[in-house]
């Protein structure tokens, strides 16, 4: 009976019973022995392994980077570690986990052990694979709900452009940046003309048809490190890093002919919007972001002083 084994037989039932995977390696990396869990999960047996070399039972093997691993538990004599976070598995076996899970083999943490003599040499190494696949599983799935729970406290629902508050701190950052290197930094402030009659006419629903409209607009018409958000409302803001006042103009104008030029689909109703901006460049003479902010607002307001649809570059005569 397997319960009255002799003692001396007892560890070997054991590592070969264990839900784990154990093998061993000379310093020749010939395999002395193979345990039932790497059995099970390569398809190679034990008389299929014991006594060949293991890269060539495996060709798959990361060659190079495993077998310096095993010479530095005989160089130092010392144990070895690597997780699945730095490598995610050694051998590529399958999972039993659901597909959904988005790992398509066991990861896998791995430890090797030195096996001494009597005088303390390293003979062989004992290499001890665990399946931590479901760590993995949960650690991955943790790591995005983290992320997707950053990325919704700082995008705006409706219009997936950064929300008010980010897009600040964002400003926060880059009027920094600006300052202490002395390069360009542009502002663009825009709101939609007559927004409250968009409202008024087609309802709510129709007013958010038309800010996702402009959402894509913008995003469209910006480049990847240029930085748009909704400010409030109807009114969108976007900084143009290492852009001066001149480059900002003709991205201004580009969204505004745009917005001009969109026909929005609403129901039984095509809805038409326009808008007007205003412009401004980080100066020296600029003390704050609030001051740049207002800035550019000055001259969102002389645009729609002037009629509206259109840019103008904020002076110090606006102000």
């Amino acid at each position: 009976m397997e319960e009255n084994l002799p003692s001396r037989d007892l560890l070997g039932f054991i590592v070969d019973r264990a839900n784990i995977g154990v093998f061993i390696l000379n310093e020749a990396l010939e395999v002395q022995l193979w345990n039932r869990f790497m059995a099970s999960n390569s398809g190679k047996n034990a008389d299929e392994v014991v006594g060949h070399k293991l890269f060539d039972c495996f060709p798959e093997l990361p060659q190079r980077w495993f077998a310096k691993k095993i010479s530095s538990v005989f160089m130092l004599k010392n144990f070895a570690f690597t997780s699945w976070e730095q490598r995610p598995y050694l051998f590529p076996f399958r999972h039993n986990r659901p597909v959904t899970s988005g790992m398509e083999f066991m990861c896998q943490d791995v430890t090797l052990m030195p096996i001494k003599n009597e005088a303390g040499e390293v003979e062989k190494v004992c290499v001890i694979l665990f399946d931590v696949t479901d760590t993995a599983i949960y650690r991955t799935m943790h790591q995005a709900a983290i992320k997707k729970l950053e990325m919704v406290s700082r995008i705006d629902g409706l219009t997936q452009l950064f929300n008010r508050s980010h897009w600040q701190s964002r400003l926060n950052e880059e009027f920094s940046r600006s300052a202490r290197y002395q390069t360009p930094l542009s502002l663009i402030m825009f709101d939609l003309d007559f927004f409250k009659n968009v409202n008024d006419t087609y309802g709510h629903l129709g007013g958010d048809a038309v800010l996702c409209a402009v959402s894509a607009v913008i995003k469209n018409s910006v480049r990847e490190n240029d930085i748009a958000g909704r400010y409030g409302g109807e009114e969108f803001g976007i900084l143009l890093p290492n852009t001066p006042e001149s480059g900002a103009m003709i991205v201004a104008e580009r969204i505004r002919a745009s917005i001009e030029a969109t026909t929005i689909p609403f129901e039984d109703y095509e809805i038409r919007a326009t808008a007007s901006l205003g412009v401004t460049e980080y100066k020296a003479t600029v003390p704050d972001c609030e001051n740049l902010i207002a800035r550019a607002d000055a001259a969102l307001y002389k645009a729609k002083e002037a009629g509206r649809n259109r840019v103008i570059l904020f002076t110090e005569e606006i102000h």
